[in-house]
């Protein structure tokens, strides 16, 4: 089925539920999802461009990152700080990076989100070897004065490739 076929199929189910009662609500959260996508779009772009700045623009100020591999948790701003070279190198050519997400569940409302699933990062220095990394992460976001903010990120644990792949993208 075309792009035809799925645009009708959300319209009949937009006056479904609309006509049941539940629009509302369902428009609600496709409005969520939808700016959660451009969020984690904006992350990814930073990080393809080397975007330091408009990466640090999606963290909250007082946003905490827990590392399960480390068994730590500390101020966003401290990774921020380490991960900087890394936005230098790949603006400046040096470096290529990249980073793709995935998800197994996205819960919230209009104003608080809880995201987990998996990213891949993927970096490689020039005329290095490229490295993937598959992370089971889970993200804590507000949306605070009309934007979404990342408030606490999880990487949880290692992944792997398989269950990267059984995530759909």
């Amino acid at each position: 089925m075309g792009d035809g076929s799925a645009t009708m199929r959300a319209f009949y189910l937009t006056l479904c539920c609309l006509f049941l009662g539940f629009g509302p609500t369902l428009i609600a959260e496709e409005t969520r999802i939808a700016e959660l996508d451009q969020f984690w779009a904006k992350v990814s772009k930073a990080v393809n461009e080397g975007d330091f700045e408009s990466y640090r623009e999606t963290c909250h100020e007082e946003a905490v990152l827990v590392t399960g591999v480390k068994k730590t948790s500390y101020p966003l701003a401290q990774a921020l700080s380490r991960w900087k070279t890394e936005f230098d190198d790949t603006k400046a050519g040096k470096m290529d990076a990249s980073v793709t997400f995935r998800f197994s569940h996205r819960y919230g409302d209009e104003t608080t989100a809880h995201e987990a699933g998996m990213f891949l990062y993927s970096s490689q220095m020039e005329g290095g070897e490229k490295s993937e990394e598959y992370i089971h992460f889970e993200g804590l976001l507000v949306k605070k004065d009309g934007r979404w903010l990342m408030l606490m990120e999880y990487q949880k644990s290692v992944g792997t490739k398989a269950e990267w792949d059984a995530l759909k993208p």
